[in-house]
């Protein structure tokens, strides 16, 4: 196999669960010792899940209660699907392929350690059977990223950090890297900056209670360009109850999923909105402007201070990027702090294949045996090279 030149290609499928995102992309080492690696983008495209397949991942997360069967089955039928969809990416755009990253579905993430059977500790789960994609693709799949930067005491996300720094870094220009899929998530460089400077964190809900309150009021998948939102009026008392909660003060390094903004979340949220207004349009007003405030006030909090040079470049890519109901919201409250909104098309990568993209690149890294954790953005105590190799 090549080792100077790869084509490789990421799996991404995130807590919105809709579907999945392929990423193909030729990865060559930069010359010189702390050189970055040159990435270009090759193909990319997007699956949806089918309803039933969606139904049985939703159920799945943060499940109460579930089988041992629907786990295992659960966990194959990913797998098969994921192998469809590069398989189906490689031959549109007849690319052959040197490997394979999947980040898999998260079904569970716990980042802190919490009591089970004696001992405390934390733990992960993305389910999707590598040697299913392997076996199908006849490549190797580096898979389950995760673990290693956990049991080296960090929270195993955000991933996405390396990826952000190795395109995007500028030695005259701050940057912010903000992607909004289920959960929002944060990368911010300063001018200048090393991979010590990185800050990254999850800054709280992004498309995940929007699209669930889209789900349950409109019954359409989500609120599309925010349309609907863009119809409502926001609910103060509710917004100003919902940002009193813990995790939006929490300092990084933090994550967040669907245990924190999943279903339960968006149920209480909208009955609190019900008992405020009738109208549907203005509690999914009050769910959008959430996730701008938050994004907001993380930036303001956190990040502002460690971005000396103005203006800086504030990057958005993610489902949410095509919101622009939500991307209004955020440029009222960014621009004020010398925030300059673009998307990460603007600078040559799809807002929709950026995350996958980043698994390619990870899956590079592991293949090479080099690291593809930023401590300063996990909170781990030290680089690791992450993830399993899984051989065809």
């Amino acid at each position: 196999m090549k080792t100077e030149s790869m084509i490789v290609a990421g799996i991404m499928s995130g807590t919105s669960a809709d579907g999945i995102d392929v990423a193909v992309t030729r990865i060559v080492p930069g010359s010189g010792r702390a050189a970055r690696p040159r990435i270009t983008l090759l193909a990319h495209e997007g699956f949806a899940f089918s309803r039933a397949l969606r139904r049985a991942i939703l159920a799945a997360m943060n499940a109460a209660t579930t089988s041992t069967a629907e786990l295992a089955r659960l966990n194959w039928r990913l797998g098969l699907e994921y192998a469809d969809a590069v398989a189906a990416t490689a031959s549109r755009h007849k690319l052959k392929l040197d490997l394979v990253g999947c980040h898999g579905q998260t079904l569970y993430h716990q980042p802190t350690p919490a009591a089970y059977a004696g001992r405390s500790f934390s733990c992960t789960w993305q389910a999707g059977e590598a040697q299913a994609i392997s076996s199908a693709l006849h490549v190797p799949v580096v898979s389950n990223f995760r673990p290693a930067d956990m049991l080296a005491g960090g929270q195993g996300a955000p991933l996405v950090p390396l990826l952000d720094y190795v395109l995007f870094a500028d030695g005259k220009r701050g940057r912010v890297l903000q992607n909004i899929g289920g959960i929002a998530n944060l990368t911010a460089i300063p001018a200048g900056g090393k991979p010590q400077n990185v800050i990254a964190f999850d800054t709280g809900p992004g498309n995940m209670v929007i699209d669930a309150l889209t789900q349950e009021l409109f019954g359409k998948p989500f609120d599309r360009d925010g349309r609907l939102a863009a119809q409502g009026t926001v609910i103060a008392p509710v917004l100003t109850s919902a940002l009193k909660n813990p995790y939006f003060l929490r300092k990084p390094p933090r994550t967040a999923g669907r245990e924190q903004f999943g279903r339960e979340y968006a149920a209480k949220f909208l009955a609190d909105c019900k008992r405020s207004s009738k109208r549907p349009e203005d509690a999914l007003a009050t769910a959008t402007v959430l996730t701008a405030e938050t994004i907001a006030r993380s930036y303001r909090r956190f990040v502002l201070a460690a971005m000396k040079q103005r203006p800086v470049d504030y990057i958005l890519s993610g489902g949410g990027a095509r919101n622009h109901t939500l991307t209004a919201m955020l440029a009222q409250r960014l621009q004020p702090l010398s925030c300059e909104l673009a998307t990460s098309g603007d600078f040559g990568l799809p807002a929709e294949a950026k995350e996958a993209t980043a698994f390619a690149l990870l899956a590079w890294q592991t293949w090479r045996r080099q690291p593809g954790n930023l401590p300063a953005a996990t909170g781990a105590a030290r680089p690791v090279i992450l993830g399993s190799v899984t051989y065809a």
